[in-house]
């Protein structure tokens, strides 16, 4: 907003915010944790596929794919083992949220991602170097850990340090990092692959360290937001960043707002519990099934494993190498898409035309792999495998300006200050969780469902497609603390949870002449100013 005072809207205050250069800033260095992330979901698939590293870690795999008529067509990959070397990174980045729920709300969010720096530095060594499986799990571990920290701290710092109004747009270039590393990691393998000596994957796995070292390198350049300061007891310090961030002197308004809603937090001795209580269960609920959601899309199965599963529908190495190069594209312009769209049209319009396109996309490529791919065959005509990429990059961009950024920006802008770090920490930990069980199933799963695995996604799609249309309040244009007036009082079925007042175990019932006093300055202790 330019000129003057706080402006209210619809009983909603809008506090007064220029578009600095330090925001921008400070939210591309952040979001470069998205783009290490990226690279680590990206890189496994297109290794994975190539012969010298199947060769020396999984040499039954190796044996297998050079003789396909041993196994079904859709089992050739089918290994425990090798599916570990994938799905390790999100058990340790599901452990590691925990710890990274305490730096964030003890130590800041700048903190927190730069130990996230180290750690993915550190297991981009050990990768590299790897020399037996051990090796390689341990670097795929410390990268898990630096996924956990990253994926706690960025999104909540994005959300805190954006104007309300393009809020939406800035925190997605977290996932817009996260689809240029996938697209970047494809464009890698695609060249190491053709490194002769078979030393092309130590290249694939190295270069990670160039994300890790940006992380880095943001997390010692940017600021602390103000929430964090403040939420800190750094109230001079906090001011004075919100006023560098905001542009403007006339930020007293703002900074009265992040003051209570600290104080409000303070109360709260035990966040985690406190997130069990009636009032925040929307928030929690709401959270953990996008996150459940996100997963049951099947977008990491295709993201993973892209090359594999290329392969395995019947195009060579080389083409399913190109192929996934093209989905990684097609999934670095669709999220700029909702860049754009997301605080125009909404997250609701977003996410219910994504559930149509990604359901018709996975159908109709179940039926053609059904009617075309036989177990022993690796022939798909050229123009059916065609159609199939053009489905799938369908599918990848619905899911890349849905699914995939909106999984992440809605609950970092829903929970309340004083459950905020440890909301978050649940949400990653659910999305990790469910991550790390789809990525160690789902090549199982390939050669047990055959081409019925994109039905059992696709089914997926279907539910939380209701789901979205009935329980899912949009949350555009609401400033980050007004949260519960303007959004969980207002829907149908979660105004049912919001008591009047608010209410921690460690509190009791509350002082009632403070509730009267509260009240009396025109602030329900229950709300979120």
């Amino acid at each position: 907003m330019a000129g003057g005072l706080a402006v209210s809207s619809g009983g909603c205050t809008e506090f007064e915010a220029k578009i600095t250069p330090i925001v921008i800033i400070s939210c591309i260095m952040a979001a470069t944790g998205g783009l290490m992330f990226g690279y680590d979901v990206g890189v496994s698939g297109g290794v994975t596929s190539m012969g010298p590293f199947l060769e020396k870690f999984f040499p039954v795999v190796h044996r297998r794919t050079l003789d396909p008529g041993l196994n079904s067509n859709y089992c050739k990959y089918d290994n425990q083992g090798l599916q570990l070397f994938t799905s390790s990174l999100y058990l340790a980045g599901l452990t590691a949220t925990f710890f990274a729920s305490y730096t964030t709300r003890r130590l800041g969010r700048r903190l927190t991602m730069l130990i996230a720096g180290l750690f993915f530095i550190a297991g981009v060594i050990f990768n590299a170097a790897a020399q037996d499986l051990a090796m390689l799990i341990i670097g795929r571990i410390l990268l898990g850990c630096g996924v956990g920290f990253a994926n706690q701290a960025v999104p909540l710092f994005l959300s805190e340090i954006a104007p309300t109004r393009i809020r939406g747009g800035l925190n997605i270039l977290f996932q817009l990092n996260v689809t240029i590393g996938i697209l970047f990691a494809n464009l890698v393998n695609y060249g190491t692959a053709k490194i002769k000596g078979g030393w092309g994957w130590r290249v694939s796995l190295g270069l990670a360290g160039v994300p890790a070292g940006l992380l880095t390198l943001g997390a010692l350049l940017v600021v602390d937001t103000p929430n964090s300061l403040i939420e800190r007891g750094h109230l001079e310090k906090g001011k004075a960043v919100l006023r560098k961030i905001r542009g403007t002197d006339n930020i007293e308004p703002e900074f009265l707002e992040l003051v209570e809603a600290s104080r409000v937090a303070k109360q709260v001795k035990h966040p985690f519990r406190n997130l069990l209580m009636r009032r925040n269960r929307p928030q929690l609920i709401i959270s953990v099934a996008l996150q459940i959601f996100q997963q049951l899309t099947g977008i990491n199965a295709i993201m993973f494993y892209a090359p594999v599963l290329f392969s395995t529908v019947g195009f060579g190495s080389d083409a399913a190498l190109y192929s996934a190069v093209i989905t990684g594209a097609v999934n670095v312009l669709s999220t700029v898409v909702s860049i754009y769209s997301v605080d125009k049209l909404g997250r609701r319009v977003l996410l219910l035309e994504a559930g149509i396109q990604m359901f018709i996309s996975q159908v109709v490529i179940a039926i053609i792999l059904g009617l075309k791919v036989k177990d022993h065959t690796d022939d798909l005509s050229h123009g059916y495998a065609i159609f199939v990429v053009i489905l799938i990059c369908t599918f990848v961009s619905a899911f890349a300006w849905s699914w995939g950024p909106l999984g992440w920006l809605i609950p970092s802008e829903t929970f309340p200050l004083e459950t905020r770090s440890a909301g978050q920490s649940v949400t990653v930990c659910v999305n990790l969780l469910f991550t790390f069980v789809i990525a160690q199933a789902f090549l199982s799963m390939l050669c047990h469902f055959k081409y019925g695995i994109f039905l059992f996604f696709s089914g997926w799609v279907l539910v939380m497609s209701f789901f979205v249309l009935f329980l899912l309040p949009e949350t555009k244009n609401v400033p980050i603390e007004e949260m519960t007036d303007r959004v969980w009082k207002r829907h149908w079925l979660w105004k049912r949870f919001m008591d009047d007042y608010y209410v921690d175990e460690e509190i009791g019932k509350g002082d009632e002449a403070e509730k009267k006093n509260g009240n009396a300055k025109g602030f329900e202790p229950g709300s979120q100013l």
